[in-house]
């Protein structure tokens, strides 16, 4: 860690850790506009609108993803600043098992208010068979996905988080003409892409966990925190993740107006949105990209280096 973090370098380790965070998030919004461009090849505007309709779901359990991916994460690069190995630990197994619990419980939830929740989302007549098929997504697996994600940067693996994404949305693009146009599966086969693209993302961190991670685990034995450890992953995860509930709470209520003007309106409206996240997940990329550092320096009480690196973060 002391060796990739270099302090006589500080911009330039930034930029190391924060550029892959950039081009991951840009390759998250491919991801998300796959589905939308595959689906508007059928020049029907109810399907387009009822994929459209459940993109805050996606942002809600990206929302629960980075409670404990942020909030682990910024608790783990303190600890390794503090050359904790045992608890880095136990929070990323810690941050790994109540990720598949939580993804459960919103899977359950999801499944049993399926109709009401798709109608408080904006769901007409016309978009609610296409909202709902395509609404049968894993909650377990989506949530899980920004766990390691989050993770594996704090021990320096910025580029091994990049490959992760990047491969969850390659297996994704190729899914989609297949399962939607190919197979003839509509909403329900761009959902099945996704979820198998975030199924590989998994499955690759794991890998990269047995491989080459030296402070992170999985061992269930080890899935235990302190009290005030639990505080402060919920104090900066909570904080996080308010943004992402904020963000779906925006679309639903612009969902709702532009009900009553029909589905053309709210399949146009998902398209706008999708491209507006460009410029917000760059911004976004050199925020977090830097979050393990700003960790690390903190924990090692560098506290003159944090202060100028966060001048240069805020320039």
């Amino acid at each position: 860690m002391e060796s990739f973090f270099d302090t006589k370098h500080l911009y330039r380790s930034y930029f190391k850790m924060a550029l892959p965070v950039v081009l991951g998030l840009a390759v998250t919004l491919v991801y998300n506009l796959a589905d939308t461009f595959f689906i508007a090849q059928t020049n029907d505007t109810n399907l387009i609108a009822g994929v459209s309709l459940c993109a805050p779901v996606f942002t809600t359990l990206m929302a629960f993803g980075n409670i404990y991916g942020q909030g682990g994460s910024s608790l783990i690069s303190r600890m390794l600043g503090q050359n904790n190995l045992d608890g880095t630990a136990r929070i990323s197994a810690f941050s790994f098992y109540i990720a598949i619990a939580t993804g459960a419980v919103l899977a359950v939830v999801m499944t049993l208010f399926r109709s009401p929740l798709l109608t408080l989302l904006g769901a007409s007549a016309e978009t609610l068979d296409y909202a709902q098929s395509y609404f049968t997504l894993c909650a377990p697996l989506i949530v899980l996905s920004f766990i390691h994600s989050n993770l594996v940067r704090c021990e320096g693996l910025a580029n091994e988080s990049m490959i992760g994404t990047i491969l969850g949305a390659v297996v994704n693009i190729i899914l989609d003409p297949i399962l939607i146009s190919g197979l003839g599966m509509g909403a329900l086969g761009a959902a099945v892409a996704t979820v198998i693209g975030y199924l590989c993302s998994v499955m690759y961190f794991l890998l990269v966990l047995r491989k080459k991670s030296h402070c992170l685990s999985v061992k269930l034995s080890q899935f235990h925190v302190r009290a005030d450890e639990l505080r402060q992953i919920l104090g900066v995860g909570i904080t996080a993740a308010l943004s992402n509930l904020m963000q779906s709470l925006t679309v639903i209520v612009i969902n709702q107006f532009l009900l009553a003007y029909g589905n053309d309106k709210i399949a146009a409206m998902g398209i706008v949105l999708k491209v507006n996240m460009i410029a917000q997940l760059i911004l976004t990329g050199f925020a977090f990209g830097g979050v393990p550092m700003y960790g690390y320096l903190y924990g090692a009480k560098q506290q003159d280096t944090l202060k100028k690196l966060l001048r240069f973060c805020l320039l």
